[in-house]
């Protein structure tokens, strides 16, 4: 049965914000810096061929490009003043120049309204982003992370999970069949297998459950579908808190580029723990494993959801800020 969508909060007034050219390149500046120093390890691979099973896996699975990182937003309801007709940002897309009293609400301006509307790229103006133009082309994406950003927080965490969803990938295949054939497993096949056939398994989430083995598919105890993810999704979940950066990537300008790499930040570090509670042996890499099928590794496992979970929400709690601040800019 379709879920019904929570209602989206109602706009309220907020003041924009004017970024001097000063200010707004030196955080544009920074946040490249960042960005590269993020991105630096695969982007070396990349020219070499070179293959890294942990660190990759935010590039190939949600197949985004070091270069969209890099791109630095200041979000919705943001004026940035002095930007010089040829650079690149006055042809991005979502993009417009901003209306004289939010530009510069200290002085007038000297050029005519109907000019720069006539010239929006000439020589210098004051851009912002047109939340009102992405609204209209993606704003039933904008709707769904909204909805399933609240619902995830919502809902009471899980932590009992101990990252089985990677065993469960693994469950009585052949080496030769496993994902990252690359990396060997940390015990023999059958040992792997009794890990999953002794625990309960209960993932929630859709993208982790549908790359299980057949065998293991029914051992779960929740069935999650495409359709019902707003209703399982948990903060508790390592791959809803890696997914954040997704849901954030796809609000594109919308979303203040410091809050992006936050979230990207936060995927790769989840990433890790994932790999490090997974059957594979990531020592090579210098990580000792979460052994999930212990007493200890499964506390280790809960402890690390725990602070994870606390980020991931933090992050959620400024996604939507950001989306309702494209709200009442759109309205304007």
């Amino acid at each position: 049965m379709p879920h019904a969508p929570l209602a989206p909060l109602a706009p309220q007034p907020v003041a924009p914000t004017v970024l001097t050219a000063e200010a707004w390149r030196a955080r544009e500046a920074a946040h490249i810096e960042r960005a590269n120093h993020l991105t630096a390890g695969h982007r070396a691979r990349r020219q070499t061929g070179e293959k890294h099973p942990i660190e990759d896996f935010l590039f190939t699975y949600y197949n985004l490009k070091p270069a969209q990182l890099r791109r630095w937003h200041p979000g919705a309801g943001v004026v940035l003043e002095g930007v010089q007709g040829d650079e690149a940002r006055s042809e991005w897309r979502d993009y417009v120049v901003a209306p004289e009293p939010a530009a510069d609400p200290r002085e007038p301006s000297p050029v005519a309204p109907h000019a720069r509307a006539a010239s929006p790229r000439a020589e210098a103006a004051s851009l912002t982003v047109d939340a009102a133009a992405f609204l209209a082309r993606r704003g039933a994406t904008v709707d769904y992370v909204d909805d399933l950003m609240r619902r995830t927080m919502e809902r009471p965490p899980s932590f009992g999970c101990f990252g089985l969803h990677e065993w469960a990938m693994v469950y009585r295949l052949s080496p030769e069949e496993i994902r990252h054939r690359g990396l060997p497993l940390r015990l023999d096949p059958a040992a792997t297998d009794l890990v999953v056939e002794t625990n309960p398994i209960a993932c929630t989430h859709y993208d982790a459950y549908r790359f299980f083995t057949p065998p293991a598919a029914p051992l779960n105890t929740i069935k999650p579908t495409r359709e019902t993810q707003p209703e399982l999704e948990q903060a508790g979940c390592l791959h809803a808190g890696m997914d954040v950066y997704k849901w954030a990537m796809k609000l594109g300008p919308l979303v203040p580029g410091e809050l992006l790499l936050d979230a990207f930040e936060l995927a790769m570090q989840i990433r890790v723990v994932d790999m490090q509670a997974s059957p594979y042996d990531v020592s090579s890499f210098g990580l000792p494993a979460v052994a999930i099928e212990t007493p200890e590794g499964k506390s280790e496992y809960a402890r690390l959801q725990r602070g994870f979970m606390q980020r991931g929400n933090a992050l959620r709690e400024r996604v939507l800020a950001a989306i309702h601040r494209a709200r009442v800019f759109a309205e304007r």
